[in-house]
């Protein structure tokens, strides 16, 4: 391991242990690459600075359960460009026209029905549907959209091949759309 590698470890460790100027350390290495991504993705600076900000206030809440199993900037880069996708559908459907090769490793383009959901009443019918769904296809849900993390590491988490996450996770969002529809049409 090389001494700033060894260094970031040690600064992802004790930012875990609610070290606030560990994770300041952390801010200030990564923070014009963070802001640069999602300046890329998005094209107004302020709107890229939000995000910036956004992507770190949600690292440090999920860095307790930051494993080590990639970099922690790769774990961070990955919260960014989540976030970037999510505020521009449009890149998404860019993202469509690559070929499976290409596009492997890219979230699901589809939102999850929860996005749409505004009411109190609204989302406990997701999440209503969300429990009523078999136990993989629940477990799959919440590590993804509940969690957030990247499809490789929920394959590692389930021993599942990256394949097989994919396609459960079109399979439970496919369910959740079918049973939210259910529900919305008039008795």
């Amino acid at each position: 391991m090389q001494p700033e590698e060894l260094d970031e470890a040690i600064l992802v460790a004790r930012a875990q242990h609610s070290d606030e100027s560990a994770y300041a350390e952390l801010v200030r290495r990564h923070g014009t690459r963070v802001y640069n991504l999602a300046l890329r993705l998005l094209p107004n600076p302020q709107d890229a600075e939000d995000m910036a900000q956004e992507a770190f206030v949600r690292a440090w809440l999920a860095l307790p359960t930051f494993r080590g199993d990639a970099a922690f900037g790769t774990w961070l880069y990955r919260i960014t460009t989540n976030l970037c996708y999510n505020r521009l559908p449009k890149l998404r459907v860019a993202l469509q026209a690559l070929t499976p090769e290409e596009s492997a490793d890219w979230p699901d383009d589809r939102p999850l029905p929860e996005s749409r959901l505004l009411s109190n009443e609204a989302k406990e019918t997701l999440y209503a549907a969300v429990d009523a769904l078999p136990d993989h296809y629940r477990l799959l849900i919440q590590l993804r959209h509940m969690q957030g993390l990247p499809y490789q590491e929920i394959a590692t988490i389930t021993g599942m091949p990256l394949g097989t996450v994919k396609t459960g996770l079109h399979r439970a969002h496919r369910r959740l759309r079918d049973a939210l529809t259910v529900s919305e049409t008039p008795s």
